[in-house]
């Protein structure tokens, strides 16, 4: 993890940046529901799960939602803060093994409200080792303009 000054006209739409992998453990699923209080045993349940469509447990969307942005986490940029994430879909589920990466792409710039910021948004898709996508959402930059 480094700092990188990026101000709003540096980025330039359709970049893309492509993370490390991170596998998906046991371990993972039990710390978060720990932390979150889901215990559902769509996520806990391995005997109730062989009764359900998947046959096996799904880890938490919130969970693969956090470790996929964690990934994009690898530079720190002094010049933007996070404004939120808009359009959050779960779009396939994702088991204990499998491995995900996630792909940021640079898809809208504009001038913001606040004199000297703009707005950037990322799409960011979490992908699963087979390609295939698991979650995406938009994620909300306000970033300084150089000028």
């Amino acid at each position: 993890m480094y700092f990188k000054s990026t101000f709003f006209e540096d980025y330039q739409l359709g970049d893309k940046r492509v993370t490390l992998g991170r596998t998906i453990t046991e371990t993972d699923f039990v710390v978060h529901a720990g932390h979150t209080g889901d215990f559902f045993p769509h996520h806990m349940d391995a005997e109730w799960c062989k009764t359900q469509p998947f046959q096996q447990r799904i880890a938490h969307g919130t969970m693969i939602f956090s470790i996929g942005i964690g990934l994009t986490a690898s530079e720190i940029n002094p010049e933007a803060f996070s404004k939120g994430y808009d359009r959050l879909r779960f779009v396939k589920p994702v088991f204990i093994g499998n491995t995900i990466h996630s792909e940021v792409t640079i898809s809208n710039k504009e001038e913001g409200k606040k004199p000297g910021y703009g707005t950037v948004t990322e799409h960011v898709e979490v992908l699963n080792e087979h390609g295939e996508v698991v979650l995406a959402c938009d994620h909300l930059l306000v970033v300084k303009l150089r000028s």
